[in-house]
């Protein structure tokens, strides 16, 4: 029985599976903290300007270095907060991967007043010590990331924060000895605790060794470098660690491990990233061959930034096959994740400027949008999209549809069209395009949620002037809706639409019985009249016999 703050135990590879303290199987379900120590651009919009230290800069020109440096001290404080790792346990993660910044824990090899040698700071430690606190308090794991290496460790620059006019990582033998160093100086400091998942020493690589024009890695037939860092990274840990696991990743983003077999400690697990292709056995064939070949548990140490219907496959894929998972990444400016930091009208005055579509803001402007923005990034002030987390827990296990919001049906009640029924597709609703697969051959170029509005479904939903509608509606596409009657008897069902290029036709169903068929979609309204709605629950569904209407809502008249 687990007493208040506790874990059970150490981590450990052990054969094919991570196990606990207990020798139990510990399927890791977590959750990447994107965003926080190191801000990537298009989580913010503004993708155009990429790695943190430019965006800094741009910030820096609108309000001055001091007030940019207190920026940068509320960003770090208001992002992550031990509010967000609450949540995080409450919606049922069990771990937490921790994207670090080396720069908040050390100085640049540039910027040490004696060469060769290592100024330790403060920041960073103090945040990680008070994040493995709140997981201690949730009984969740922490997994320490490198995520951006001194110097930096691939061509996707913002991935690491990279200046490309400075030596890589893989450059300067200066960079590489502080990487070592950083790892000992935390396998230091958290050797005794258990709380303390495992160390993921480089986040992907990416980096044409052999051949200069590989720039993703992919390519490459030895690894000789990645090979060699990480062993010298293993052996510091090491030499103060013994417990820990120790996770590596190969190059080409984690995924290309050419040359880096054999491995080199008994306690090593493999991470591999996957985003954006098929959730099939064959995707991760590769991957399950190393595992059995060499005897080492697997890890799906990064992936999201797609479709529910994806996260929930993807899960069902690697659970299948007792391999855990950490999503990327918690919040950002977008629907696909569990929080989204809203976009307001003041940060859209920066994002215009910034990517030369509109003037320069003044001081104040800038400050105010700035300070809003600080704001927002709290998870009090962020969008939570339930969708996502029921997809990735509730949805993996059932294909049950329940209610999105309540819906009480009585004279003059109003649904809207975007809240249909929370499940699966083909449970909840069915759409066409559900997800994107922008990383397989030949491409398939689907969207999912072609609006990229309100729900992370495959329902394409946008937002205008009058609010959100479902648009792009194709034939034999519908929509479920859960709703309690109150008030049983006879209703005018009032649908609602928006002008469209192409008028549709429309069915509507109860519990699979029709109520009225083939109704045709003309103008900005239709009555479906005598539609008798028993007491309780109804399951209505609206089925596109016909595409191209926008559906806005139905609007309930009691006979």
């Amino acid at each position: 029985m687990l007493t208040f703050g506790q874990v059970n135990g150490f981590l450990k590879a052990k054969g094919k599976t991570i196990v606990d303290g207990n020798g139990k199987t510990f399927i890791l379900r977590g959750m990447g903290l994107g965003g926080w120590m190191l801000q990537e651009g298009y989580m913010l919009r503004i993708g155009a300007i990429g790695q943190q230290h430019r965006i800094r800069q741009k910030i820096a020109e609108l309000i001055g270095n001091e007030k940019t440096d207190r920026f940068y001290d509320a960003w770090l404080k208001n992002h992550t907060t031990k509010r967000d790792i609450d949540s995080l346990a409450a919606w049922g993660f069990n771990s937490i991967r921790l994207p670090m910044h080396y720069g908040l824990y050390t100085l640049p090899v540039e910027a040490e007043p004696v060469p060769g040698q290592n100024t330790w700071l403060p920041k960073g430690f103090a945040i990680t010590d008070s994040l493995l606190a709140w997981c201690k308090v949730n009984h969740m794991y922490l997994i320490l990331d490198l995520h951006a290496t001194p110097g930096g460790q691939g061509n996707d620059l913002n991935i690491s924060d990279r200046d490309p006019s400075r030596p890589s990582l893989w450059e300067s033998e200066a960079n590489q000895g502080k990487t070592i160093a950083l790892w000992r100086k935390l396998a230091e400091r958290y050797a005794g605790d258990p709380a303390i998942g495992g160390y993921d020493i480089i986040n992907e690589p990416n980096w044409g060794f052999e051949d200069p024009q590989d720039v993703r890695g992919t390519k490459e037939k030895t690894n000789k470098p990645l090979r060699t860092l990480m062993m010298r990274i293993t052996a510091a840990i090491r030499e103060v660690d013994t417990t820990h696991i120790i996770i590596v990743e190969g190059n080409g983003f984690g995924n290309n491990y050419n040359g880096i077999f054999p491995l080199w400690d008994d306690n090593m697990v493999l991470s591999f990233h996957k985003y954006g292709n098929f959730n099939t056995r064959a995707s991760i064939r590769n991957f399950l061959d190393w595992q059995d070949k060499y005897n080492v548990p697997l890890w799906l140490g990064e992936s999201g930034e797609n479709s529910n219907t994806w996260f929930t496959q993807a899960i069902q894929l690697v659970e299948s096959n007792n391999i855990g998972w950490c999503w990327w990444p918690l919040k950002k400016m977008g629907i696909s994740n569990p929080l989204e930091i809203k976009v307001t009208p003041s940060y859209q005055l920066l994002l215009d400027y910034w990517l030369k579509n509109g003037p320069k803001p003044s001081v104040p402007a800038a400050e105010a949008a700035l300070d809003e923005l600080l704001q927002n990034i709290k998870m009090e002030n962020n969008i939570c999209h339930k969708e996502v987390v029921d997809a990735m827990f509730r949805q993996v296990a059932s294909a049950e549809a329940i209610p999105f919001k309540p819906h009480w049906i009585k004279n003059g009640s109003v649904v809207a069209a975007v809240d249909y029924d929370l499940g699966r597709n083909g449970s909840a609703y069915l759409d066409n395009d559900t997800a994107r697969y922008q990383y397989v051959s030949p491409p398939i170029r689907t969207t999912g949620n072609r609006g990229a509005a309100y729900r992370n479904d495959g329902v394409d939903i946008q937002k205008d002037s009058l609010g959100y509608s479902v648009f792009s509606i194709e034939e034999g596409e519908w929509l479920q809706y859960t709703v309690n009657v109150t008030d049983p008897g006879t209703y005018t069902v009032v649908f609602s639409f928006s002008p469209s290029g192409d008028n549709g036709r429309l069915s509507l169903l109860s519990g699979g019985r029709p109520l009225a068929g083939n109704i045709p979609v003309s103008g900005q309204s239709v009555e479906i009249k005598h539609i008798y709605l028993k007491a309780g629950l109804n399951r209505l569904k609206v089925i596109a016999v016909k595409g191209g209407f926008v559906f806005r809502e139905m609007r309930f008249v009691r006979n």
